[in-house]
């Protein structure tokens, strides 16, 4: 594994280059010449990691099998769920794996590991949220499903190590519309407002209001949700929405399509495929947080008010296949498994029910 050295047009900067070959996935030779070494300690290390992600078997380092993990999936996933993955992977995972042998990785050690993110506590001695453990955990198990997959890894460790975390919160933070009402009447930025009145009333996820534009608002008082709107590295995507379900036009009530009308009117020279609103995810983050706080209401995050919209409509009797339908879930049974706490009374009301079916049946022969 040599590396060479070369002189720079200067005549005194020394930099050091990587020159070998390699055989590619289809059996070709190939080969890499990389320039631009400060050591010769960096040009070696470029050439022993190109050539162990060439690697197809459970021996290839475990940052390896991420870069050739990434790479893959970066072809079958959005932007936005890339962009999370190596949020997680670079500050959860790489850590504590990277250079470890795949086949190195074995049940003691990812106990270990999650011993450890369990027994964390930030500046406040708050520990990692439970679903953002189970997230984590997830992650790591995807990685070492992959590597069992195309890695020759006769076995995913994380799964006689066992899980960490739930997939959903114990309890959910929510507003009630009074509490939602304190909060609007709060904002001064007629946008703002909007843009919060809008979610709160729609149970929109935020990438979706995001991407509105004024031809998806329609005269029958819909509003057609046909896409998501996000920010990646800077550069702004318009993608397909979260699942096929997620693709659906709903009603919304009368006072809030008169406002979205008035607001539009005021927006000069704004065309039909326009964004409504210009704002950023974060900024929204930012506000709720600070306006909360500012009029005395428990803190909650943006995609809460989503919650808060089906709390609301709970409340109000709707069944959980109407929810489902308004919130774009791809099925009933995820609007039940996130919010079957919120139906405390269920199994009593079908008791009733059930009493009132009896009651109301017409007397047989024998009691007659």
């Amino acid at each position: 594994m040599p590396a060479y050295k070369y002189t720079l047009k200067d005549g005194k900067t020394t930099r050091w280059y990587a020159n070998f070959y390699f055989t590619d996935w289809t059996g070709e030779k190939k080969h890499i010449c990389k320039r631009g070494f400060k050591t010769q300690r960096e040009a070696k290390e470029y050439e022993r990691s190109f050539l162990d992600q060439q690697n197809n078997t459970s021996d290839i380092l475990f940052s390896s099998l991420v870069e050739n993990y990434l790479e893959d999936m970066s072809h079958r996933l959005k932007p936005t769920t890339m962009e999370n993955k190596r949020f997680i992977i670079k500050g959860k995972l790489l850590p504590y794996f990277g250079n470890l042998k795949v086949c190195d990785i074995d049940t003691i050690k990812v106990r270990k590991w999650q011993n450890e993110l369990i027994s964390y506590r930030d500046e406040a001695g708050n520990p990692f949220s439970q679903t953002y453990l189970k997230t984590v955990n997830n992650q790591l198990s995807a990685i070492m499903n992959y590597a069992v997959a195309h890695y020759r890894l006769s076995a995913n460790p994380c799964r006689a190590a066992g899980s960490m975390g739930k997939s959903r919160a114990e309890e959910m933070n929510i507003w009630t519309q009074a509490q939602y009402e304190q909060f609007s009447a709060a904002i001064q930025k007629s946008s703002v407002k909007l843009a919060f009145d809008v979610l709160f009333y729609t149970g929109m996820r935020s990438g979706e209001l995001l991407a509105l534009t004024p031809a998806d608002i329609l005269p029958s008082k819909r509003i057609d949700i046909n896409k998501n709107y996000a920010k990646v590295n800077g550069e702004e995507l318009f993608l397909e929405p979260k699942t096929p379900k997620a693709k659906r036009c709903i009603s919304i009530p009368d006072f809030l399509y008169d406002d979205i009308q008035e607001y539009m009117a005021k927006l000069y020279g704004i065309e039909q495929g326009d964004r409504i609103f210009y704002f950023t995810k974060s900024a929204l983050d930012k506000e709720i947080k600070r306006i909360a706080a500012k009029v005395g209401l428990p803190i909650i995050r943006v995609h809460d008010l989503r919650h808060s919209h089906a709390s609301m409509l709970i409340e109000m009797g709707f069944a959980p296949l109407e929810i489902a339908d308004r919130l774009g879930h791809e099925s009933v049974k995820t609007t039940l498994d996130t919010y079957s706490h919120l139906y405390p009374d269920k199994d009593q009301q079908l008791a009733n029910r059930l009493n009132q079916f009896r009651r109301a049946a017409p007397p047989t022969e024998e009691n007659s």
